[in-house]
């Protein structure tokens, strides 16, 4: 079995079969969690006997301590299931006891980034059938989406699809934190109720997320003292610089985009028609106004220095707030010209 096809995910997590050792790790903790649980729940269900938890220390100091566990019975009779929180490659060889041993219990092994060319995830990849290997990442695009109205409809709502794609925008880096956000808009609407566009932004857009959005569209509209003012909004409520310097390219990418076609003959309204995801309705006049202010070419080049800004926030000695405010008024300066010119 060991890595498993994104397709089979959901089946295995419902009925694991003859697994005995399941790794759930990546980059996006929550669903690591959200995937842990749904494992959990159809093995133990809610029997406390049928479920043991170990520390990663204590896994890690005794080697046979994870094949001890699954060999052993459960009092109330079934399956049993030991999961381990924040597992690393200190608990491969531990694993490995788990397979060359016997008993009926699953181990279940939950973790963040592994390297695949060693350790853990390398000796659990290449074991037989009696292994299991599901990665985590961050999704994207449709995928996200999809799992935003799936998530939405287990609170017994739907939404309209310029809802969905504008909350994609925002809750696509962790799944937890996506999923209490669609509670928290689902209760808005109310059961059976459908959300809309004003619904998506009268719940969810408060704090960081709101400022950010009027110090971009400020910027690339050449609006520096506005941009400026929204920026320190959004830092004192708590927006990270790495959060800025990307969302900032990703709406320089998009403006990319709308300018490319409008190079191409297309009208201002039909490149923003032309986005997806779409351009949310409220931001589309400062959106088209940027639009008439940057050239292709001008975009491209400042993409390629908000991703320089990008490495600058992890790897220089000058504090990560300030280079990306410094990314930000950079656009600002930018449009500041070509408005003059």
């Amino acid at each position: 079995m060991a890595k498993l096809d994104a397709r089979r995910i959901h089946a295995f997590l419902t009925d694991p079969g003859a697994a005995r050792v399941v790794l759930i790790f990546g980059e996006d903790t929550g669903l690591v969690r959200e995937r842990g649980d749904m494992l959990t729940r159809a093995i133990a269900g809610d029997d406390p006997f049928r479920l043991v938890e170990l520390t990663r220390e204590a896994a890690a100091k005794d080697a046979t301590l994870l094949a001890a566990e699954a060999a052993t019975p459960a009092l109330t009779g079934g399956r049993r299931l030991v999961r381990v929180r924040d597992a690393t490659d200190g608990l491969a060889t531990a694993a490995k006891a788990v397979l060359a041993g016997s008993g009926p219990g699953v181990v279940l092994l939950e973790g963040g980034s592994l390297d695949g060319r060693k350790g853990l995830r390398a000796a659990l990849e290449k074991a037989g059938p009696e292994a299991a290997v599901i990665a985590c990442y961050p999704e994207t695009g449709a995928a996200l989406e999809a799992s935003i109205v799936a998530v939405l409809r287990e609170y017994g709502v739907t939404a309209e699809p310029g809802a969905i794609a504008w909350m994609a925008q925002r809750l696509g880096e962790d799944r937890l934190i996506m999923r209490r956000e669609c509670e928290k808009v689902a209760l808005y609407v109310g059961a059976c109720g459908r959300v809309g566009e004003e619904d998506a932004l009268a719940s969810l857009s408060e704090g960081s997320t709101l400022d950010l959005d009027a110090a971009l569209l400020a910027a690339t509209e050449g609006e520096a003292a506005r941009a400026d003012r929204a920026l320190d909004a959004a830092f004192a409520e708590g927006a990270a610089a790495v959060q800025v310097v990307r969302l900032a390219m990703r709406h320089v990418q998009r403006l990319e985009v709308a300018a490319l076609a409008m190079a191409s003959g297309a009208s201002a309204k039909d490149a923003l028609d032309g986005l997806r995801p779409p351009v949310f309705f409220k931001s589309r006049p400062s959106f088209e106004r940027a639009l008439r202010l940057w050239r292709p070419e001008m975009l491209a080049a400042a993409g390629a220095a908000l991703l320089e800004a990008e490495r600058g926030t992890k790897t220089t000695g000058i504090p990560d707030v300030t280079v990306a405010r410094a990314a930000v008024m950079g656009l600002a300066r930018e449009a500041v010209r070509a408005r003059r010119g």
